[in-house]
């Protein structure tokens, strides 16, 4: 993954690794946020998409320009749960991808590997901006996103997954922890601000 990204990018990058390897899609998505207590962050297909298409390496970006503080905790936990729910599916595939690299063999020859990286790979060029054709890039990619899927698919996951946000963020904000945001009812007219708004 490229070592500067805006927050909204990187967890759109995610969201995009979960859904070619796991299948996860807005469903799934909007089914956790409602069962953490995030509805009001997520409310529906709509403002998922539009979250999503905020990202600077989306094609068209006709979503939000901005993504608030707690708007990006709320997704890195939503994140390091759906990694936590499809953690077998996940370590399969590292282990997978071991045993490729002990044998010199590519890891795409592995079917598990091979589906995943072919999935990420028309995904990306569908929806990203640069809708590049360099396939051993976008593989690299992949594979760079597993391996984060990994860590974020364990016990400490969350804070792991705050952190390399907040690492891999330009310019870096200030270094925030990882509170979990308040569970607000969907009805609430404003959303609670745990820290003045921040273009992340």
């Amino acid at each position: 993954m490229a070592s500067s990204l805006p927050i909204k990018a990187q967890i759109d990058l995610i969201l995009l690794s979960l859904e070619a390897l796991a299948q996860v899609g807005s469903a799934e998505i909007l089914t956790l946020a409602e069962a953490m207590g995030f509805e009001a962050y997520l409310p529906d297909r709509v403002g998922l998409w539009r979250l999503r298409q905020s990202s600077p390496l989306r094609r068209g970006r006709h979503g939000r320009r901005k993504l608030d503080v707690d708007e990006a905790r709320a997704l890195a936990l939503i994140c390091s749960r759906l990694a936590q729910q499809h953690q077998q599916t996940i370590r399969t595939a590292i282990e997978r991808w071991q045993q490729q690299t002990s044998q010199g063999r590519p890891p795409h020859l592995e079917p598990i590997l091979g589906d995943y990286i072919d999935r990420f790979t028309s995904l990306y060029q569908e929806r990203m901006a640069d809708n590049s054709s360099d396939g051993s890039k976008l593989a690299q990619l992949a594979l760079d996103l597993l391996v984060d899927l990994f860590f974020y698919s364990t016990p400490q996951g969350a804070r792991r997954l705050w952190i390399t946000l907040l690492e891999r963020t330009t310019p870096a904000p200030p270094s925030l922890s990882l509170v979990e945001p308040e569970p607000v009812p969907a009805s609430a007219l404003e959303l609670p601000t745990l820290f003045p708004p921040s273009d992340v």
